[in-house]
């Protein structure tokens, strides 16, 4: 793979991961209402779902799911599914958080898996890695390293975008401190997150791809 490719190739990363998507709003939604420690946590969940996809594809499973229109449509169907128990959980009113009460790994650890979870049910990120990356691959090269190579590449531009996101998201959180403030906020976020269930649905379309 020559230098400028590769250099094309991130540039090619930063363009789509710009462009607003699910990751992106389930992030900006998430650490607006619960700040920029469990969107730290969800975007490293979102990474290593974009690391297992890439690995995926490159032993050829994500090509199978593209062409395959029930498995496409069981994850899309999925994830729009969990957008919507997610936006179904952040309207209820929250648990009692005090210090005494909250056990900061487990909290943690639950954004990772959401963020991971509503990764690997976004079949977008399948049809990234089948119908863009190969595009990068040099045929005069063994295509796995460079395989290798661009996925972490695009995990790594993806996940520096997504902690942008977090970063400015989050920052909305200390207006947020009052209880009935944040009350309000978590069932606006919660109508936010069920319309971009409805948005992945429309978008994830194998017409809209």
């Amino acid at each position: 793979m020559s230098l400028s490719a590769y250099l094309s190739f991130i540039v090619t990363c930063l363009i789509i991961e710009s462009t607003p998507g699910p990751n992106m709003a389930y992030l900006a939604v998430l650490s607006a209402g619960d700040g920029r420690k469990a969107g730290f946590a969800a975007t490293i969940g979102i990474a290593l779902g974009l690391l297992i996809i890439g690995i995926a594809a490159a032993l050829g499973v994500a090509t199978l799911i593209s062409n395959s229109e029930l498995a496409y449509q069981v994850l899309r169907w999925g994830g729009v599914g969990y957008l919507l128990w997610l936006a179904w959980d952040g309207w209820r009113e929250e648990p009692e958080t005090s210090p005494g009460t909250t056990n900061e790994p487990m909290q943690h650890a639950k954004f990772f898996r959401r963020g991971l979870i509503v990764n690997l049910l976004n079949p977008k990120a399948a049809v990234f890695y089948v119908a863009i990356l190969p595009g990068f691959i040099a045929a005069s090269s063994p295509a796995m390293p460079q395989a290798v190579t661009l996925t972490v590449t695009y995990v790594i531009v993806a996940t520096a975008m997504h902690s942008l996101i977090v970063a400015l998201a989050g920052t909305a959180q200390k207006f947020l401190e009052d209880r009935k403030r944040r009350l309000i906020a978590r069932r606006v976020l919660s109508v936010a997150l069920a319309g971009i269930a409805v948005w992945f649905a429309f978008t994830t379309g194998k017409d809209g791809l």
